[in-house]
Order: structure tokens, then sequence, then C-alpha cells
């Protein structure tokens, strides 16, 4: 408790008094900042013409059609540098016919023996940002709200995503079905680009389109250079706003627009019942045949439907400690189907988190934009009631099998340059249940710098009898509100936002994720920032002081935060971030001070090698006995790439909570997966997830299980000739131990899964 009070003071005095050197340079940094300004070229306009020649996707670029389009050069280094010519240089070519985008990329390095390359799974973006890379962005609404973006590594690698300006969410969940070949060459590697039309959506118009178009390129060495076709400027919060326009689109069509993307998914699952004396028994083989059917009623207004949807999770969710928490844990969507058009239903209030839906019989959904306006629906027959019992103090959970109905309604209207104005409703019914939340919210760009949003949401919900008494819920109907408000300024060298939130303990989002409520918050958060000089010792240096405090409705302060920080960014792609915490926690009818330091670093010395490190220690609540204890916890990851093939990650979580130097726990949760790639298609995984957590029983106040093992291992071949056309082949079970009871196989499952995307 003493070292870290030192530590706090000392951060304190050093944090003030860098704070101070930074207001003694900032006239000159601002002066600099006005200077480079009127410096600054404007975004340009391009006129992109038909291609002359059918085009091969295969990172040769002998056509016809590639000695006559509009070429554009990446100029602008942005990160680290501030709008300086690049350090290499690129050339983009852009072209299109009737029914596909074509781009190109041919990337020149004076050293391409040292170009980073490997093969993975498309979008694997945390491996993939190591790469050498170009990628680029299209606002083909020319709306600077919404962009889609697309990657690619010199090996021909895909990933791709939705941008959200309003939101500031890069979405790499989102799949599209395009071509793409890449090839390293002796002066430096190719990359070629095809995106069918039905892949994107556009204005439905006969006049000439102008879109948004934005292509960078990541140069990584022992600095990642990041590098753009138009600058970007510093002191400006919307990036879209800035993008170069490629106008001259026109005659596009995307054919019929229809995709009908049939699954066949089998599955044994083997179970021992008693885990001490019983053996373990075959189970029957699910065969479930399902269909996902997209159909593009115009370029921009997307209608999907499915029946028995495919939802089987191949990918492993990453493990999370379930130990000592109080609120429900969160996992991200990872299903096709909800992740079409997710952007539509994105709120400051996470109302609508799909994977409250397990598993649903059918389901259709609607998402376009037609002129100003955004509209999103989807509806879904679930059969099974997932349900969260938020409170000021924690959450529980239950889930009923039992029939549920339930829909979303999104509407959305651009109003002004860069703002909007929108509506949501969501519902879910069963027997004796129902959830309703409707509200409004909205996004105002109020200057280059400073934007306000806010939330409002109404619930009304029932819960059955049986529910109620079980997790202490209101007998008969009762409701909720809602109400969040957030104002930023995104400036060159400062950066600070307010928040307040406020949930009343009826308020129930049972669509969405909302794990607390009985809140009032109140958060302010202020960052000044310094940039480094080319070449010099840091690209950027960061010092930060927030603060947060939140009531429940009866005004009584149940947390409140003080948090230092600052963040260090330079050579070798290191980032080095410390905290401190001074905090006041209210929990189980006493109140807690607490003190705690947190440090996180990050380093990519070399293609394919990343190596990370989290680390908490201070004062932490045991909630199982209602005390304050000391915890310490490690979180070391690193992730090599050996070779174009082959890659490793191992991760390692460390928790050990003690009173008085007496151990209360130890839990310790490692993750490895091991994955060959044979090419852009194909590859073999394993996965181990392991926990082990041993509680002293004599620092419990309640009988509680000494000893806890849990593994989990699962082994993958996938083959993708796209997101929806692919072959998956594996095999995963559990173990479980206790104390006097060695780890033991409880369950094994073997799945196969046959997908297909037929496009017309």
């Amino acid at each position: 408790m003493i070292i870290c009070k030192n530590l706090c003071q000392t951060f304190i005095i050093l944090w003030i008094v860098m704070g101070f050197g930074f207001l003694s340079l900032s006239p000159g940094l601002y002066a600099q900042e006005k200077q480079e300004k009127k410096k600054y070229p404007p975004a340009k306009n391009y006129t992109v013409s038909k291609a002359v020649s059918k085009i091969k996707i295969d990172g040769i670029l002998d056509e016809e059609a590639w000695k006559h389009p509009e070429k554009i050069n990446i100029l602008y280094e942005w990160m680290p540098g501030d709008a300086t010519p690049s350090p290499v240089d690129t050339e983009v070519m852009v072209t299109f016919d009737r029914s596909k985008f074509y781009i190109a990329f041919r990337c020149y390095d004076p050293e391409p023996q040292k170009i980073r390359a490997h093969l993975m799974d498309r979008d694997s973006i945390d491996t993939f940002i190591q790469d050498d890379h170009i990628s680029f962005m299209i606002d083909t609404f020319n709306d600077e709200r919404r962009a889609f973006q697309f990657r690619v590594n010199p090996l021909g690698v895909q990933a791709d995503a939705i941008f959200s300006e309003l939101e500031g969410y890069e979405d790499f969940s989102w799949d599209a079905i395009w071509k793409s070949a890449g090839r390293i060459t002796d002066f430096g590697y190719v990359v070629e680009v095809a995106i069918p039309f039905n892949q994107l959506r556009f204005p439905k118009t006969t006049d000439i389109q102008t879109w948004g178009f934005e292509a960078d390129r990541s140069y990584s060495r022992n600095v990642r250079h990041r590098m753009s076709t138009h600058v970007r400027d510093r002191n400006s919060s919307c990036l879209l706003c800035q993008f170069n326009k490629l106008t001259g689109f026109i005659g596009m069509s995307p054919g019929k627009n229809l995709e009908f993307d049939p699954t066949l998914t089998t599955q044994r699952t083997d179970r021992r019942e008693n885990i001490l004396t019983g053996d373990m028994d075959t189970g029957k083989l699910k065969v479930e045949p399902g269909i996902t059917a997209r159909w593009g009623i115009t370029p921009n207004l997307i209608l999907n439907a499915t029946v028995n949807p495919d939802f089987s999770q191949v990918e492993a969710d990453v493990l999370q400690l379930e130990v000592n928490t109080r609120f429900a844990l969160r996992y991200p969507e990872k299903r096709p189907f909800f992740l079409e058009g997710a952007d539509f239903f994105l709120t400051p209030m996470e109302a609508v988190f799909t994977r409250t839906v397990f598993d649903p019989l059918w389901g259709a959904k609607t998402t376009g934009k037609l002129g100003r306006n955004a509209i999103g629906f989807f509806a879904v027959q679930d059969r099974y009631n997932n349900l969260i019992f938020p409170s000021n103090q924690g959450s529980a959970a239950t889930s009923v099998e039992e029939d549920i109905y339930g829909g979303v309604f999104r509407y959305r209207r651009d109003v002004g340059k860069g703002s909007t104005l929108g509506l949501l409703y969501t519902g879910r019914s069963g027997e004796g249940y129902f959830n309703h939340v409707a509200g409004v919210d909205g996004f105002f760009r109020l200057s280059r710098t400073k934007t306000l949003s806010f939330q409002y949401l109404h619930s009304r919900t029932d819960y059955p009898d049986t529910i109620s008494r079980a997790f202490g819920q209101e007998q008969e109907a009762f409701g909720g509100n809602a109400l969040f408000a957030d104002f930023r300024h995104f400036g060159r060298n400062l950066f600070y936002l307010f928040q307040y939130e406020d949930r009343s303990p009826g308020f129930r989002a049972d669509f969405g994720f909302i794990p607390r409520v009985d809140i009032r918050r109140i958060m302010g958060f202020i960052q000044p920032v310094i940039w480094g000089k080319k070449g010099g010792w840091f690209d950027r240096i960061t010092f930060s002081l927030g603060g947060e405090r939140i009531t429940n409705h009866d005004s009584l302060l149940t947390d409140q935060i003080l948090e230092i920080g600052a963040s260090y960014q330079g050579a070798l792609q290191t980032y080095i971030q410390p905290t401190f915490q001074l905090q006041k926690e209210f929990y189980n009818g006493s109140e807690y001070d607490k003190n705690i330091f947190n440090f996180y670093a990050e380093m990519k010395p070399a293609g394919g090698v990343n190596y990370s490190l989290y680390m908490s220690m201070g004062d932490s609540i045991d909630y199982t006995n209602s005390r304050l204890a000391r915890s310490w916890l490690l979180m070391p990851a690193i992730e090599l790439g050996m070779g174009r093939h082959l890659n490793l990650n191992i991760s390692h979580i460390f928790e050990r909570l003690s009173l008085e130097g007496e151990k209360i726990y130890h839990a310790n949760l490692f993750q490895a997966r091991v994955i060959y790639n044979f090419n852009v298609r194909s590859f073999v995984r394993a996965t181990i997830q392991y926990t082990d957590i041993d509680r002293n029983t004599d620092m419990y106040f309640s009988p509680i299980e000494p000893h806890t093992r849990i593994l989990f291992t699962q082994f993958l071949f996938s083959y993708k000739i796209n997101p929806q056309t692919v072959l998956f082949i594996g095999y995963s079970d559990n173990h479980l131990g206790f104390k006097g009871i060695d780890l033991t196989r409880t369950d094994r499952t073997f799945f196969l899964k046959i997908g297909y995307a037929l496009v017309l």
C-alpha cells in the first residue's frame, strides 16, 4: 500500500511537471501547426474511366486496361510523419467495368528482401497489420459517414471492414466476396484487386457518381510508416471528410444481385455423465442443413433471410477469467447473418447486441440507405431466451428454453454536413414475457474538432413469475429510462471528452448488452499530445488525466476514479502506457479505498514478431468474502511468425488475490494457438486453453472447491475459397478436474461444415 501511494505521488508530480513543460512548448507547437496547416494541399478529384480490356486478377499487370487507367500516387506520410513526403513510392491505378471495381498497386521498396509478408486466415487483423500491406476505403454514397475498407498484403491475404465515421467504428467481422492477388517482385510488390459491385452499396441513379476515396500503404520496418493519397489533418476529427474524390462512375450494374449460401453442418458430441465412474457415452449424429439468402433489391437496399441458419462457432472465444467478477462478460459477435449491415444498428449505448440471439429457427433482415435516410430492420424466432438481470452492484443471467420472437427497427437521417438524428426500437416477447425498448439519438459535428452525441431510451419489461421470484425482479410489468451524452474535442495537440450517463433501476435492454443499471455517471478526460520529429527518439508522447464518479439513484456514491497516465510510442513499433488510479468503490454495504498501478507495453521488433505485457497491481475487493484485498495481475503474450507459413500465438493470465500476505486464490489461464497456413485459402490450427484456479479454503467464509482445472482443446482444418464457400473439419474436447480428481475428459465433439456461396 505504501509503495503504491508513493508511486502515485511520484507520478502525479511527474505528470504536473511534464504538463507544465507541454504548456511551455505549446505556443511553439501551435504556431508550427498553424504554419503547417497553410501548406496542406487540398484533397484532389480524379476522373475514373472504364477499363479498355478484360482484367485477370493474378498480380501481373500486363493487361491493356492497366496501361491507361487513372493513376494516383501515395505521396504523404501521416504516421509517424505529419504530411511529410512518403519514404517510398507507390502507384495506385483505378478503373471499372459494368460489374466490378478494379484497383492495382505498384509498391516500390529499396530493400525488397525486407518486405514483411506472411500467410494467414483472412481478417486476422492483429497479425495482418504487422505485415507490409496496402489498404483503400471507398465512400460510395459520398456522404462522409460510412466507407468500405479493403486491405491486402504482398501475398494476397485479404482483410475487409466497415468504417463508420460517426461511431469511430472499424468492424473487421464484415465479409465481402472479392478477388485479390499479391506478388513480391525485384522492385517491391504488386497487388491487384477486383470487387464486384453486388458486394457494395451505392446510390441507384443513371447519373455519373462521385465516391470518396483513400488509398494507404503500411511500410513496416523499425518504424511502421503509414502513408496516404491525401493529407491527414491531425487537427480534424473527421477522416472521411478529407478523402480524395473519384468521379466518372456510370453504368454499373450489380447484376441480379442474388446470393444463396446453403450450409450443411454435422456434429456429434460424446459426453461422460459421471466424471468419477462413467464411461463416455456416444452422442447422436446431428445433421443441420440451412440456407441464407441475400437479395439486393436495389444497389443500396439489401434483404437477407435465413432458415435454420448455421451459427456454428468454429472459432473458440478468447477466454476471460470469470473469477472475482461482478458483471456479465461480453464476447464479440462472429456469425455472418448478424454481421451483414451491423453498423446500421449502432447507437451510443449498446442497445443491440445480437449474441443475445442463441439458436434461431429463422431470421430476416433489411438494411440500406435511401437518399439521406438509413434504415435497418431484422426479426428472428429464437429457441432460447437469454436474459441478463442488471443492477448497480452486479448482474445475474439465465437462459430459458422457450420460443422467443424478437425484432429491431433502426432509422437514421443525415442532417446537415456530418450530423444525424436517429430512432431505435427493439422488442422481444414469449410466454409471460416481453421487453420493449424505444428511443432517439443524435450525432452532431459542431466543428472540425468537436462532436456531440446523445441517446435517450425507455424500456418496458415483464418477466414470468418464476423468473421474477428466482432473480429478485419486479412481479408486475415495470419500466425504466436511460440517457447518454458525449462531448469530444479531437485536436492535433489536445484531446478531451465529457460524458454523462443515467440508467434507472428498472431499465432493461434484453436485445442489448447493458449489464449495469441504477447509475448516474459523469466522466471527464483530457490528454495533451506531443508529436516527435522525423528520426527522433519518439513518435508521440501523451499525458492523460481522467475522472469518473458514479452514484445510484438514491445518491449513494458507488464508484469514483481518478486516473493519471502517460504513453510513449517510438522505435521498433514500441508502445508503453503506465497509469495510476485512485478509486473508491461501494460494495455490499461498505466503501473501499483502492490504489492501483497499471502498465502496458508492446513491441514489434521484426516481421511476424509481437510482444506485449499488461500488469496491474494494488488494492482489490474480494467480492466473494466482501473485504479489501491485494491483487496482482500479469498478462504476457507473444506472437511469432516462423517463416511465411507457421504462426504461434501464446498468451497467459496470472492473477493472485491475497489478504495480509495470505493467498486467497491463484488463477492461471493459458492459451496457445499454432497455425500452419498452406496458402491463402487453407490452414490447420491447434488451440489449447487451460485454466487452473487454486483457492485457500481457510480464507473463505463459505465452503468452496479448493482446486479447479479446465482444459479445452480444438483442432481445425479450414479451406476457404471465399468467406461463404468453406470447408471446416474439426475436433474439440473439454476436460475438468477438482481436488482428488485428475483432469478428466468430460466431452468430445467432431464436426464438419460445408458452405457454398452461389452469387448470381
